[in-house]
């Protein structure tokens, strides 16, 4: 099944140290259905019956699906969604498929944009942007929706947080 590690853990494997109580996981639609099909019931449990989620019985770990073609932040349609994880996908030292830092800032600043409860979202493009300490120009190869707030995000990044 093609996927991507998302959310705080692809933070982490790109710089970006936070800790995260679940995995968010990168993924097609029919592939959860297939995947619930074949491990439900064998070392995973269905959150609830119809649910993007589950949970590995064996450490309590709760996974998080992001549907492909869904919207970050408040769901509803924008220039970005959640891309096909093989378009997207590196793979870092520990042979791990994690989403790329383009999409995964578009998708953090996306959400951040159009769900006021999701400012972690770009607390965490502001530390990215940080830790990779990545140029202004860098907006120019994100998706024209987010370039403006990334320019905001940047701004604010080159603030020093010492007290």
């Amino acid at each position: 099944i093609p996927f991507a590690i998302a959310g705080a853990m692809a933070a982490n494997a790109h710089g970006h140290r936070r800790t995260t109580a679940d995995v968010d996981v990168l993924v097609r639609r029919e592939d959860l259905i297939r995947f619930k099909d074949r491990w439900i019931g064998h070392g995973w449990l269905d959150l609830f019956e119809g649910s993007k989620g589950f949970r590995d019985t064996l450490n309590g770990v709760k996974v998080d699906v992001l549907i492909v073609g869904d919207y970050p932040g408040d769901g509803r349609p924008k220039p970005v969604s959640f891309p096909a994880p093989e378009s997207v996908r590196e793979v870092h030292d520990e042979r791990v498929p994690y989403i790329n830092l383009v999409s995964l800032l578009e998708l953090k600043i996306a959400s951040g944009m159009t769900a006021a409860h999701r400012l972690q979202d770009l607390a965490d493009a502001i530390q990215l942007i940080r830790v990779n300490s990545l140029p202004q120009n860098y907006a120019g190869q994100l998706n024209p929706f987010v370039r403006a707030k990334f320019d905001e995000l940047w701004q604010a990044a080159q603030v020093s947080d010492d007290y």
